[in-house]
């Protein structure tokens, strides 16, 4: 019995099909919707309310699972290093606390499902709202300042965020509980509501 093998052309029409399946097969379950992504309105707060509209932030989960924060923030917060929190409550506005009104406090604290009572980073092992810190940008040419770039919560997924807030806070984060509690991050001076649903 004699094989008659194919022409070179069948061979290489084959392994362009097997390349298109397999990459299909690759694309398609671990594909991100943008009809799962979130919108989440920024504004700047303080202890008389919440303010002006300062950007914007879409929350979606990349392709394998951990939460992913989009930012689109103007030059209307101050540039370098900020703390950068989900708390626990749906609700920017000010609220009492040791007898003083305080911008953003109805946002509860950091979102900690666990009660860790530590604050240890987006990788660690405390609370499951830190987040990476955020850096707002200064342009050289003109002083003005923003963020449009991405940052990846490898603890969380977008179901965790929903019906809570995102906190910006004045200062950057150390990640500790020492010298100062929660990092050092200092006032609270941004939030947006993610939405429930």
């Amino acid at each position: 019995m004699s094989i008659t093998p194919l022409p070179a052309t069948h061979g290489i029409a084959l392994a362009l099909v097997g390349a298109v399946i397999t990459t299909c097969a690759a694309l398609t379950p671990t594909t991100t919707l943008a009809a799962d992504a979130v919108e989440i309105e920024v504004n700047a707060i303080s202890d008389k309310g919440i303010g002006k509209s300062v950007g914007k932030i879409s929350a979606s989960e990349t392709e394998r699972g951990f939460l992913r924060l989009n930012l689109q923030l103007s030059n209307e917060l101050p540039s370098g290093g900020h703390g950068f929190h989900v708390h626990q409550n749906p609700d920017c506005g000010p609220a009492e606390k040791d007898g003083q009104m305080v911008a953003g406090a109805a946002a509860g604290g950091h979102f900690d499902p666990g009660n860790t009572g530590k604050h240890r980073g987006p990788s660690g092992d405390g609370h499951l709202g830190d987040l990476p810190i955020l850096y707002i940008e200064a342009d050289e040419e003109d002083g003005s300042a923003g963020a449009s770039h991405s940052l990846i919560a490898p603890r969380l997924k977008l179901v965790d965020i929903r019906g809570r807030s995102l906190v910006i806070h004045s200062g950057s984060d150390n990640f500790k509980d020492e010298p100062q509690k929660l990092g050092g991050g200092g006032a609270r001076i941004a939030c947006g509501v993610v939405p429930s649903g």
